[in-house]
């Protein structure tokens, strides 16, 4: 999946922190970075953006403001430096938002949401070909590492780190169960446990309080084991394996 993005920013060092992040992922392409909304309001109007990077406070305009002045928009992605502007941002229903100065690690949770939310959103339309399998990146070992979803099993906690074990080999990523859970669509992956989040149709056998997936039996939590259960049993299929 091509994602063609736009950056608008009143702080030149802002944008090239972005445009170095993007860097990172072959299939994101910058058309274009602005100062002001309103010089980008042509290329958003044209529908030819898949999501912007938007600051709040800029000099001319308002970032949540201008939302409010068009119609239609693509996914956004909030960049600033105030925290006090989330709860009105998630109104007008963006996608992430960001507090400067965001890490890397903070950016690629977002660029995940981004690429599933797209991906999804897609799937509704047309068929999706293999390359644009629902996936996520994990920083592995210093590299960015494309899992497909489909082809996770489970994630064990380990303190700091996450274990992800696929059908493809397990990988290790400084990253917590929480933050990649809420990557994840809800659909396919619960958590079971504290320690613990699996794919919901990966299951083999429920037996008591634990979950068998392919070799590796995992403990249901007990707060977490009636509403598990209930998702496991009731699973009819999903977007990922369509």
């Amino acid at each position: 999946m091509h994602i063609k993005a736009i950056i608008i920013d009143d702080e030149p060092l802002v944008i090239e922190v972005i445009e170095s992040f993007i860097e990172e992922f072959k299939n994101i392409e910058i058309v274009g970075a602005y100062r002001t909304p309103l010089k980008a309001l042509s290329i958003i109007e044209e529908g030819k953006v898949d999501v912007i990077f938007l600051d709040i406070n800029m000099s001319r305009m308002n970032g949540l403001e201008f939302l409010k002045c068009i119609p239609k928009y693509p996914q956004i992605i909030i960049t600033t430096a105030y925290k006090e502007y989330a709860i009105e941002s998630y109104e007008l229903e963006v996608l992430d938002y960001l507090v400067k100065p965001f890490p890397f690690s903070r950016f690629l949770k977002a660029i995940n949401k981004l690429t599933n939310r797209l991906i999804i959103e897609n799937k509704l339309h047309t068929a999706i070909d293999f390359e644009q399998s629902p996936h996520i990146f994990l920083k592995v070992d210093k590299k960015l590492v494309k899992i497909l979803l489909h082809d996770i099993l489970y994630i064990e906690s380990l303190k700091d780190y996450i274990r992800v074990s696929t059908t493809e080999g397990t990988y290790v990523s400084h990253k917590s169960l929480s933050s990649i859970s809420d990557e994840l669509p809800d659909e396919n992956f619960i958590r079971v446990h504290k320690s613990y989040a699996i794919a919901i149709d990966k299951v083999k056998s429920i037996e008591g309080n634990l979950i068998e997936i392919g070799t590796k039996r995992i403990p249901l939590g007990r707060n977490y084991v009636m509403h598990a259960k209930q998702r496991i049993i009731k699973n009819k299929g999903n977007l990922l394996n369509e």
